[in-house]
């Protein structure tokens, strides 16, 4: 037998193993798997259509004529017709990107936009006209190249957009058919057509301009608002004529919310004249804190220039005195004094949950508002349930070690001044030892006071502002020296 023949006569008999086989294979497509990874680099597969499927097809068949031990010539001129092939496919496929450089650049905007996903139909149809036109080119039909090209690039630009409106629009369009599901357009046309218009301006616009989708997201994400706040109204509508709950239900569970709004704003709701007048205090009290706000932030921009003004002024004291001059000594001492306790405030702040207590700074003290510690009516004991609120007190105190702390209570201006004095001293007595026995403080370091219902921080006209003046306060008054 001819020794070009022993290979396939040796696998036949199963002589080889495995591995000896695997080796063999390798070599012997090793030129082949080159030329073929050469021509996916090259998108050979996209752009060269007609070379790479014959080079596949050759492949194939040498791994087929492989697998049943066929002649090793014939395995060979395979492989050989496969290396042509790739080959032919990865020099087609470098000129393909050049002449096809428009229809690439549109199918990976369409590939960007997830247009596979979203418009598979439109998708489809362009992923087949870009093979035709680029198996025309590789034929030389440049006539039916360009054709096929241009058609293929119209069927990605809809795809694309399709997808961008499918990804931008969709939910807006799914609200829109449960509306009309829900009878919406009988019980809330207005809200309903809202939605609506707002719908169409976002599709105008990515029609207008599809790369430019922040606008148009803007404004499906008001008509997703709209809508379900179209569905919403249909269905208070309905309950209503069907008689679930009356008119004056539904006024009164709107007024609900003003309440709690004009309660943390500390202002007095009536609605005797409608919701106009507390609308109108409300949006004055936001007015003033925002005016207050940007007050507080020149007002800490002034003592940022105050410091860099002392820090200059030292600097000055350095080169006129030495550096040694007491001026000198007590502004650094001033200025690490500040720094300090600023920091120390920082880390204070950081203990407590928006829940448990505010933490405020007035002057150099630091006033820790317990919001989570509450009393029985009446009653001046503190609970077992509150010690892990209070150990929080006792870190704050340490990050001040040399401090002062004073425990104050208050009460609202229910119950008769005489008796709440003397509550809210007793409140404040209770945390005082119970810091100093139960936590550690030295008692020499607290004090307690009560001032009763005099120093009110909220409006005692509203049981929300009554609960935020009955309180316990923590002040810690640190040593600047």
């Amino acid at each position: 037998m001819p020794a070009r023949n022993w290979l396939p006569f040796l696998i036949c008999l199963g002589l080889l193993n495995a591995a000896g086989a695997q080796d063999v294979r390798d070599a012997l497509f090793e030129e082949a798997d080159v030329a073929l990874q050469a021509a996916r680099a090259a998108d050979g597969a996209l752009l060269a259509p007609l070379s790479f499927d014959r080079g596949l097809e050759a492949y194939s068949d040498a791994e087929n004529d492989l697998e049943r031990g066929r002649s090793l010539d014939r395995i060979r001129n395979s492989l050989g017709t496969a290396v042509e092939r790739f080959t032919q496919a990865a020099a087609a496929a470098e000129r393909a990107s050049i002449t096809l450089a428009p229809l690439i650049e549109t199918r990976d905007d369409a590939t960007n936009a997830n247009a596979e996903t979203f418009a598979l139909d439109l998708w489809s149809e362009a992923e087949d006209a870009f093979d035709d036109a680029a198996r025309r080119l590789e034929a030389g039909d440049m006539p039916g190249t360009r054709e096929r090209a241009g058609d293929a690039e119209i069927l990605y630009r809809d795809a694309e957009l399709t997808a961008i409106k499918a990804q931008n629009l969709s939910q807006t369009r799914a609200l829109l058919a449960q509306a009309r599901q829900a009878n919406v357009p009988r019980y809330a046309p207005i809200t309903l057509e809202r939605a609506r218009s707002l719908l169409e301006q976002a599709e105008r616009e990515l029609d207008g301009n599809r790369y430019d989708t922040d606008l148009p997201r803007s404004l499906a994400r008001q008509a997703n608002d709209q809508a379900r706040h179209a569905i919403a109204i249909a269905e208070q509508v309905t309950a209503i004529r069907g008689g679930t709950i009356s008119e004056e239900d539904l006024i009164l569970s709107y007024e609900e919310p003003l309440e709690r709004i004009a309660a943390a704003a500390d202002l007095v709701p009536r609605f005797d004249a409608g919701v106009e007048p507390i609308v109108a205090e409300l949006v004055g009290f936001i007015d003033e804190l925002r005016e207050r706000s940007r007050q507080s932030e020149l007002d800490l921009e002034a003592m940022r220039v105050r410091i860099a003004d002392l820090e200059e002024e030292i600097r000055d004291l350095d080169e006129r005195l030495g550096g040694v001059s007491q001026e000198r000594v007590v502004l650094v001492q001033q200025l690490e004094a500040e720094a300090r306790i600023r920091e120390q405030f920082d880390t204070v702040t950081t203990m407590f949950t928006r829940d448990e207590a505010r933490v405020l700074r007035e002057d150099d003290d630091v006033v820790i508002r317990l919001l989570a510690l509450n009393f029985a009516s009446g009653e001046s004991g503190v609970q077992a349930e509150f010690r892990g609120l209070l150990e929080k007190i006792a870190r704050a105190a340490s990050v001040f070690p040399r401090s002062q702390i004073v425990v104050e209570g208050h009460t609202d201006s229910y119950g008769g001044a005489v008796s709440n004095l003397s509550l809210s001293r007793r409140r404040a007595e209770a945390v005082s030892e119970y810091l100093a026995s139960e936590l550690g403080i030295p008692a020499f370091r607290i004090s307690a006071v009560g001032y009763g219902e005099t120093q009110p921080i909220a409006n005692n006209e509203t049981a929300e502002g009554r609960a935020r003046n009955r309180r316990i306060d923590v002040r810690i008054e640190p040593q600047l020296e």
